[in-house]
């Protein structure tokens, strides 16, 4: 052997179960990193080949300018930190637990002469050393998926991403994938480092650093049993590893809920509503002129799987029984059926709101909202000789560009009940929704029998439902992956941790403790991790939460309003606990199957 550096592959072969982990989680860093540039990039040259379809013509200044060009960059920056943090926390709390299962050998090291820079040097060159297969292994998997990704939305999706390159490398999403590849194991490298240079050559005898801390005091037993108490003993006594281990946690949670943000953000840019049409046949000034029959002879035509109508009637002069508004006009818009039910499908209606009562001929109404309508639920409104209770709110204005009542009060009917208020039984605004396999001969059929006595308007191209799947798709692809890193990290983790106290273990199951207290000692320190996490991350999560929310949706969308997203909360507890419980299960079962001789002398 001519240097000790030699050593580095060796181990590397030697420990090769115990690093698994540690590489599994750089080539997810990695494939992910490559994954969100290439993607970013793909998205940026399908951008350029529209614009110049477009305009014939394109400058670098104006393609740098671009809206949808800036923010797929600066999605993916705001990624590409995430990852590095997530990166870090995963990877070095890996590496720690790899150092304190060989304090020994470290400790052998010492006692031969090696020096502390030595240490330091070799831990970080190990590291390195596992750069060497994570990182093309990331890139690669990194470069497949984004072919996958970019074929998935051209041949699925179609529509507006027909444009997107396939089998094309972005060198920008290489370079990024190797860069955060090497530095996530360097920074992540840094601190198991210098702790596995503190080892002193004594720690070679022990076998173990946790030998050396020495308890000053006993456990306190007096609120849980001895093997619950040293479980949770473990878990806080080395305050770096229960940092990293709160923080991979933590770090999930807080994922989670940011990018719960992120989903509700995507649905009010392009909202999703189940009564959306696909062609549109109103009257050409305005007025409830289509024809009622019409609505039947389209029903019955190939390629139409629903229609529906709406009759309107504007400024109508109303009187409010409320104190702060006497009279006034009112907007009257009537629902079919249909319409209603997709409120309640579309959970469109505020809390408290009773819509069974609007349906048919009724003296129940809804009324559109915002934060500055004076309107509740139980008001009445008179109309000519007929007084309406408001049985409903809707969270906004569908009406308007913004969302907002700006001052306007809308209410809304039933069918029958604004025939019998008005006399009025055609319409002013029709609705088709076609069918999945409807052609343009279809459309063109449907538009012959409309004619020219109505304004026709096909709207098939203006849904937003294949773009909106394909950001939720890749929204949900993230955090899986990060998540299966998580859990897949707090596992090995716990089960390192368990193996570097394995002596530990074994003396005490020599003094008596069964196989039951070991498992509730074990389950003791990783429900400590999980706890500890649940509480950083839903605080730490929850201020993310409402400081995005604010910026990226109150701030463009006035009529929403931030809540504590209750049902997200109770959805990571149970994935943080199911996690700890995985996490017990492998260490407690090695242990079990060990015989007391083994775990004490076990290295």
């Amino acid at each position: 052997m001519k240097s000790y550096l030699s050593l580095i592959p060796i181990s590397a072969k030697v420990h090769r179960r115990q690093n698994r982990m540690t590489l599994l989680c750089i080539i997810f860093a990695v494939f992910l990193v490559t994954a969100v540039f290439s993607m970013a990039e793909m998205g940026v040259r399908m951008e350029k080949t529209r614009l110049l379809n477009k305009h014939g013509s394109l400058s670098l200044q104006e393609l740098s300018n671009n809206a949808t060009v800036q923010a797929l960059f600066s999605v993916a920056v705001v990624l590409f930190i995430l990852i590095l943090i997530a990166g870090v926390l995963m990877i070095s709390s890996s590496i720690n637990s790899n150092v304190a299962q060989r304090t020994r050998f470290f400790g052998m090291m010492r006692c031969i002469g090696m020096s502390r820079q030595q240490i330091i040097r070799f831990v970080r060159l190990e590291a390195l050393n596992w750069c060497k297969t994570a990182v093309p292994l990331g890139v690669i998997l990194g470069i497949v998926i984004t072919w996958g990704l970019c074929a998935a939305l051209r041949f699925l999706v179609g529509e507006e991403f027909s444009n997107i390159p396939l089998f094309r490398v972005s060198l920008i999403g290489i370079i990024s994938g190797i860069i955060v590849g090497v530095v996530t194991v360097l920074i992540a490298a840094s601190s198991p480092a210098k702790r596995a240079a503190k080892v002193s050559p004594v720690t070679a005898v022990s076998g173990s650093a946790e030998s050396t801390n020495n308890m000053h005091h006993a456990v306190n037993i007096r609120f849980s049993k001895i093997e619950t108490a040293l479980g949770i003993h473990h878990a806080v006594s080395v305050k770096k590893n229960l940092l990293l281990m709160t923080g991979s946690f933590a770090l999930s949670i807080i994922l989670f809920l940011s990018f719960s943000v992120f989903i509700e953000f995507i649905g009010y840019l392009m909202p999703q509503s189940s009564d959306t049409s696909d062609i549109n046949i109103s009257s050409n000034d305005s007025s409830n002129s289509v024809d009622r029959k019409l609505l039947d002879t389209i029903s019955g035509m190939k390629g139409v799987e629903r229609v529906f109508g709406r009759r309107s009637n504007f400024d109508i002069p109303a009187e409010l029984n409320k104190d702060t508004i006497m009279s006034s006009t009112i907007d009257i818009i009537s629902y079919d059926e249909f319409d209603l039910d997709c409120l309640i499908k579309d959970k469109q209606l505020r809390k408290g709101s009773d819509i069974s009562k609007v349906y048919g001929d009724s003296n129940y109404v809804l009324a559109t909202w915002d934060k500055d309508s004076p309107l509740e639920i139980g008001d009445k409104i008179r109309v000519g000789n007929e007084e309406f209770e408001i049985a409903g709110l809707l969270k906004y204005d569908p009406f308007s560009s913004d969302g907002n009542t700006n001052g306007k009060i809308t209410i809304i009917t039933s069918g029958e009940t604004f025939a019998r208020l008005t006399g009025i039984t055609d319409y002013s605004l029709m609705m088709i929704q076609t069918t999945k396999d409807a052609t343009d001969e279809d459309v063109t059929a449907i538009r012959n029998v409309v004619g020219e006595e109505y304004t026709f308007s096909d709207k098939r191209d203006q849904r937003t439902t294949s773009t909106y799947m394909a950001f939720l798709f890749f929204v949900y692809g993230f955090l899986a992956i990060i998540t299966l890193v998580t859990v897949l990290n707090i596992m090995n983790s716990i089960s390192m941790s368990v193996s570097a106290r394995i002596k530990q273990y074994g003396a005490m199951r020599a003094v008596g403790m069964d196989e039951h207290q070991l498992t509730k000692m074990i389950a003791a320190e990783a429900f400590t991790y999980a706890l500890s996490g649940c509480i950083v991350g839903c605080v730490a999560g929850l201020l993310l939460s409402k400081l995005l929310y604010d910026n990226l949706i109150t701030s463009h969308f006035n009529y929403a309003t931030w809540s504590v997203p209750v049902i997200p909360i109770m959805i990571i507890f149970l994935f943080v606990f199911v996690a700890a419980i995985a996490a017990v299960y492998v260490p407690s079962k090695r242990i079990r199957k060990m015989a007391i001789t083994d775990t004490i002398n076990e290295l």
